[in-house]
This record gives C-alpha cells, sequence and structure tokens, in this order.
C-alpha cells in the first residue's frame, strides 16, 4: 500500500466519527510490530518519531525504515514527526521524506506559537505535507520538553490560532499528559466539545497511553480525530525483552528477545486500534 500523509487518513476518521492510531516507534522492531497490527485489524496508521528518537538513529534511517515496511504493507502508512521541536528540525524531517509533520510551539506565549507554526506550515504545505500544532500545554514530559499541564487550550484562541497559522489538525490539551499517569486524570471533555463546535480541522489528543479505554472512546466522540500512544509502547517492548532474557539469561540473539518484545507491542498497538475505531 502507498506510503501516505496523514491528511486523507484523518479526515476520513473525522467524517467517520472514529481516530487514527498514532504509535511511536524507537527501533525497527517497533515499527515492524505496529504494521503487522494496522494489517490484522485492517486499518491505515501513523508512526511517529520525536525528537530524542530522531537523535537516536536519524530521520534518514527512520523515513528509510518507515517507507520500506509501507511499501510491503497491506495498509496506508504515514510516518509523521511527533513534537517537532524547531522550525529547522520540520523542515529536515519534510527533506527528509516525512509525509506529516508536528511543530510543538505550546511551550511559547500564542504569538510566538503562531509565527513558528506558520513558518513551518508555509514551508510543508507547498511540498504537499500536513501540518500539526500543539496549543495549550499537555502535561508531563515528552522528550526534554515539560509542562505542568496547567494551560488549557482555549475555544476563541484555538479559531484565532488556526484562521493565522493554516494547520491542518490541531493537538488540544484537556487534561492528559505525556509518560505515565500517577492518578486518574480527570479530562476536560466539554471544552473539546468546545473546540470541536468553532474549528472544523481534525483535532488530536496527546498523552493517551494510561487512559482508560472508556475516557479515550469518550474523547473519540467528542471530535478526537487522532489518539497519540507512546509510553505504553516502550514498556510493553521493554517487557518483553525482560520476560525473555529472565526466562533464559543465556540468550545472546538479539532476534529471539525482539521477537518477544515485537509481539506484546502488536497486541497492544492492536487494542488501541479496536478503541479508536469504536
Amino acid at each position: 500500500m502507498p506510503y501516505v500523509t496523514s491528511q486523507k487518513m484523518l479526515l476520513d476518521a473525522q467524517k467517520g466519527g472514529y481516530a487514527i492510531g498514532a504509535f511511536n516507534a524507537e527501533n525497527m522492531e517497533m515499527v515492524m510490530a505496529i504494521i503487522a497490527a494496522a494489517e490484522e485489524m485492517k486499518t491505515p496508521v501513523m508512526i511517529q518519531t520525536t525528537p530524542s528518537t530522531v537523535k537516536y538513529a536519524g530521520l534518514d534511517l527512520y523515513r528509510a525504515n518507515v517507507y520500506a515496511a509501507a511499501a510491503k504493507a497491506k495498509v496506508d502508512v504515514c510516518l509523521h514527526l511527533d513534537h517537532g521541536s524547531s522550525f529547522d528540525l520540520a523542515v529536515q524531517a519534510i527533506q527528509a521524506g516525512y509525509s506529516s509533520v508536528m511543530i510543538d510551539g505550546s511551550h511559547s506565549p500564542l504569538e510566538g506559537n503562531i509565527a513558528v507554526t506558520r513558518s513551518v506550515v508555509n514551508v510543508a504545505h507547498p511540498c504537499g505535507i500536513p501540518v500539526e500544532a500543539e496549543l495549550g500545554k499537555v502535561g508531563g514530559k515528552e522528550d526534554d520538553l515539560e509542562a505542568d499541564g496547567c494551560g488549557y487550550t482555549d475555544p476563541a484562541d484555538a479559531v484565532r490560532f488556526v484562521a493565522e497559522t493554516g494547520i491542518d489538525s490541531l493537538a488540544v490539551a484537556i487534561g492528559t499528559a505525556h509518560g505515565v499517569y500517577v492518578g486518574t486524570p480527570v479530562l476536560d471533555v466539554d471544552r473539546l466539545r468546545a473546540i470541536r463546535r468553532v474549528v472544523e480541522i481534525p483535532l488530536v489528543l496527546h498523552g493517551a497511553s494510561g487512559l482508560s479505554d472508556d475516557a479515550v472512546r469518550e474523547t473519540i466522540a467528542a471530535g478526537i480525530c487522532k489518539v497519540n500512544f507512546a509510553t505504553e509502547l516502550r514498556i510493553a517492548y521493554s517487557e518483553g525483552v525482560k520476560a525473555t532474557l529472565a526466562a533464559d539469561p543465556g540468550v545472546f540473539d538479539p532476534k529471539k528477545y525482539g521477537k518477544a518484545a515485537m509481539a506484546r507491542v502488536t497486541e497492544l498497538v492492536k487494542e488501541k486500534i479496536a478503541v479508536c475505531r469504536g
């Protein structure tokens, strides 16, 4: 199937009342596991890399990995830069062949966020690449960026932000957090509904790892079209490796514990896709 942008899959999800699962991958095994799950579920999928992941192996290597796997896949696959931390990194991802990018200017005041986001859109759109941005602050820690989560997305600001930047999808802050939740998060779904009423483009939920399935479904019913999962995948992969080595400490072939890790990631991704599809 084609290596595609996120544009059509998100608009289809918006029209159909479901969400696309967007899954962060750290290595080749996780890419293979995510695509295997999407094929079993017969649904398009987004694979994401954060700036720290990019530092680990480079944009070109991740793009080549995903592109090669997508060429043999039975479903559409998109490669997305998650939480692009600068204009330069977003442009580099476009040049490397990423098929979707996010610029995260949410740690700047509104005017600065608008400016950097618009600059990325001005480069991306002529190349046919859609852009995601974030307004408000999703709590927790994502790579080297940390937020207290107090900056919920204001619907009026969202209208202005979308109009002045020309973005294709908007990540909203409604009480989720990156990383592992300490307690049970309380989501402001009414705020999400208010944003949905005044913003036409697809809305994105960050920090979904650890949310209950019912909570995710509620946000999708209220207008979310893309749901990001990262921390849970890393945990599942690591647990697969640990279990293999615990059962047989003498294992030295990475393929053996790699397969076990992939199996756990595939099962988890299938579960999350089922939630996103309703």
